[in-house]
């Protein structure tokens, strides 16, 4: 876990045991390849909800607490990013660490995610060790 500082390892450690998970991706097989990776990785996920576009993620919000988001970009009805820009504005929707998920590679998606309020990004194809990589720094952050 050569990523966080070890004392902060240890209170996400704690906390890995409960994370609600959101994944938000218009492909069900990915939404099952995203909830397996997070599985694999060792990550304690107690729920995951999904959605299959952002105004369904932006519903799931508002009924059910949610403790980390993994979501697409590149979805119908409502991408990712206009997701992550609405999701401070919902109920419970404040504060919610959200990782993009996308085969979107360009800088300019990047930024454009990470400007939107995305606090991480991993490509596809991804392992489960590189979600790890990207959610453990995330979660240890969460405020």
């Amino acid at each position: 876990m050569g990523l966080i500082h070890p004392h902060t390892a240890k209170k996400v450690l704690l906390d890995m045991d409960a994370i609600r998970t959101l994944i938000v991706d218009d492909s069900a097989v990915m939404r099952k390849i995203v909830e397996r990776s997070l599985r694999q990785s060792g990550l304690g996920v107690s729920q995951v909800f999904e959605a299959s576009n952002g105004a369904e993620a932006l519903a799931v919000v508002q009924q059910h607490p949610v403790d980390l988001i993994l979501c697409d970009i590149n979805m119908p009805v409502m991408d990712g990013l206009e997701f992550v820009r609405q999701l401070p504005g919902v109920e419970n929707g404040k504060g919610i660490p959200v990782v993009m998920i996308t085969t979107e590679g360009s800088e300019g998606h990047v930024v454009q995610a990470l400007s939107a309020g995305a606090r991480g990004y991993i490509r596809k194809p991804f392992t489960s060790d590189q979600v790890k990589e990207h959610v453990l720094p995330v979660l240890a952050k969460k405020p």
